[in-house]
């Protein structure tokens, strides 16, 4: 439904030249890549089951991203830390991918009833406002309101209770094989995998469970 308006590195290095701080947008982006994948493989969907909030989780992997690429004054890393925190809460840095809002609108005018199953933390909320995508859905699940992220079956169990459905009559779409497409086949549903044009080769999938654009949902629901 959404992607970043531009690279995360890019993001950082504006704010931080906000601040006075001269960092490359390639050196930040190198850097914001090693630390989350650290920090997720240590703290596991935000470090929901060892103490940490996910604002937490956030301003640490703000604040060593830069730390790694050579920042060093504490006072300035903390005020990055938390601009960029609630930066990345509004459309400023998202923007609702081409063909979604139509898919979704014409989605409802179906009677299809909808929500979001997302490995996000909690401010998907205020994200979907603010892109005005939030009043298509009838909840939204995160993995640290579930307390369980994706591919984990339970996440997926908690949102067919909140649908009301069960799993043959409701349907998963995402972008990532392992924890969207096969999790949701696991827990019973159907599924369909986004896969653009240009992504290279992964997985093989059915071909009629292949989307290369959210426009492409209804053809495959028809079918």
């Amino acid at each position: 439904l959404l992607r970043l308006r531009q690279p995360v590195g890019q993001s950082y290095a504006a704010e931080a030249r906000a601040h006075g701080l001269q960092v490359q947008p390639e050196a930040l982006g190198r850097s914001f890549r090693e630390v989350y994948g650290a920090q997720s493989r240590r703290f596991p969907n935000y470090g929901h089951g060892q103490g940490l909030s996910s604002r937490q989780w956030w301003l640490d992997v703000v604040k060593q991203s830069f730390r790694l690429s050579g920042v060093q004054d504490e006072a300035a890393l903390t005020k990055l830390a938390e601009k960029l925190y609630d930066d990345y809460c509004s459309s400023h840095n998202w923007e609702v991918l081409p063909g979604a809002a139509e898919t979704l609108s014409r989605c409802r005018q179906l009677g299809f009833r909808m929500g979001i199953v997302s490995n996000f933390d909690s401010r998907l909320e205020d994200v979907l406002c603010q892109c005005n995508l939030r009043h298509h859905f009838e909840f939204v699940l995160t993995s640290e309101a579930a307390g369980f992220a994706k591919p984990d079956g339970r996440i997926f169990q908690q949102a067919l209770r909140l649908g009301g459905a069960r799993p043959e009559q409701a349907a998963h779409i995402g972008d990532d094989y392992s924890r969207d497409y096969r999790a949701a086949r696991a827990a019973g549903m159907h599924s369909f995998l986004l896969r653009a044009a240009g992504q290279g080769e992964g997985p093989e999938v059915p071909p009629e469970h292949v989307l290369p654009t959210l426009s492409h949902l209804l053809a495959r629901i028809e079918k």
